[in-house]
């Protein structure tokens, strides 16, 4: 799950991690007035930004720099309600409904903090960079030797050491580094303690003043931990994300949106991947990838069949169920009720093996709806692909 800016800095805050004072604003009238707290003598500046669930703002135009409460109206009026397009948003871009209004700082330097779960090594990673308010992405693919890594071990934790380490190979002045190392030991707390799948500071700002803070932040939570923190989840913002990801998820189903128009309903994520492998080498392209799980009922079936076309991109729908926990029967029954409930209007190639395959087949074949069956998964990736042509 994916928070906002403004969300993912009320978080760090209360782990210690120095962070910009601000405030969020739905309507330019209230940002104008949010701003009085940051403009005036001695505060030339303050910012405007720009809140979704996407980085690359800044180039996008989503980020303003106000020198007055009419600038700041201006821009806010300008920014909510558009649709801003970014390097992570896609083409179709993503609606702004609320600004940050944030107090001005002077930047001495910019540099990168992130943290993420390194399967390989089963630790926490820290990675920092002096290329603080760049893609990391691309750093990372043009000048890799600028990204320090540290392993954090979680038996032990964060070790002040670990923190000096980074600060000193980053440059950071030799009075600042009580400061670092405290900013990166907040950030790690913050990591462990809310179950966080990545952390990202950038820029992380050294001020001329001799401040250490996150002047953004970007944080992504482990969706099955979300039981744990109630708080974390009613920051959830459902009008960032996909729709059809929503009803899924309300279902307890697995669902992805992705760009083909080969619809995919599947039990049990490894054969929903290798579905999707043959699929592609059939020379078609998956809608999505759809997991209804080892124990769907005929409601699921019928929840997923809706969310499939629902995508108005989708051709053709491939089911390859293989019955273990999940009868073929039970399936069938959910297939067909689905085909009428929904109205399948797309060709429907059907895959049954397993448990009661022989019933749900005969089910199928008995229902009177126009449904391509095979035997095997090459089979039925080449049917559904055949069929969106």
């Amino acid at each position: 799950m994916n928070i906002h800016e403004y969300q993912a800095k009320q978080i760090l805050a209360k782990f210690g991690v120095a962070v910009p004072k601000s405030k969020i604003a739905f309507t330019p009238s209230e940002a104008e007035e949010i701003s009085q707290e940051f403009l005036g003598e001695g505060k030339p500046v303050c910012v405007v930004k720009a809140q979704i669930h996407a980085g690359g703002r800044g180039k996008a135009g989503g980020v303003k720099l106000a020198k007055s409460r009419e600038d700041v109206a201006n821009f806010s009026r300008e920014l909510l309600g558009k649709i801003l397009v970014t390097h992570q948003t896609g083409p179709q871009g993503k609606e702004v409904k609320k600004v940050l209004i944030e107090e001005g700082c002077q930047i001495d330097r910019e540099l990168y903090l992130g943290m993420v779960v390194d399967r390989a090594t089963h630790k926490v990673c820290l990675m920092a960079s002096t290329e603080g308010g760049m893609e990391i992405e691309e750093v990372a693919a043009k000048t890799p030797e600028k990204i320090l890594k540290e392993y954090i071990d979680p038996a032990v934790g964060f070790i002040p050491f670990q923190g000096r380490k980074i600060a000193f190979a980053l440059g950071i002045d030799k009075a600042l580094v009580n400061k670092a190392v405290k900013f990166m030991t907040g950030l790690y707390n913050a990591f462990v303690s809310c179950d966080c799948s990545m952390a990202e500071i950038n820029p992380l700002v050294v001020t001329k003043g001799g401040d250490i803070m996150a002047l953004d932040a970007k944080i992504s939570f482990d969706d099955n931990a979300l039981f744990r923190h109630k708080d974390i989840e009613g920051m959830r913002d459902l009008d960032e994300e996909d729709p059809k990801e929503v009803a899924a998820s309300r279902f307890n189903l697995n669902y992805v949106s992705l760009d083909g128009n080969i619809g995919c309903m599947v039990n049990g994520a490894g054969l929903a991947m290798a579905t999707m492998d043959m699929i592609k080498l059939s020379g078609g392209s998956p809608a999505n990838f759809l997991d209804v799980g080892g124990g769907a009922n005929k409601e699921q079936v019928t929840a997923a069949f809706k969310i499939i076309m629902s995508d108005p991109n989708v051709k053709a729908v491939l089911v390859n169920i293989f019955g273990g926990i999940m009868r073929c029967d039970i399936i069938a029954e959910g297939i067909i009720a689905a085909a009428k409930d929904v109205g399948i209007k797309v060709p429907l190639v059907v895959r049954l093996q397993g448990t009661n395959v022989d019933q749900g087949r005969k089910l199928l074949a008995d229902s009177g709806l126009n449904i391509i069956t095979a035997d095997k998964m090459d089979e039925a990736a080449q049917k559904v692909v055949a069929a969106t042509k």
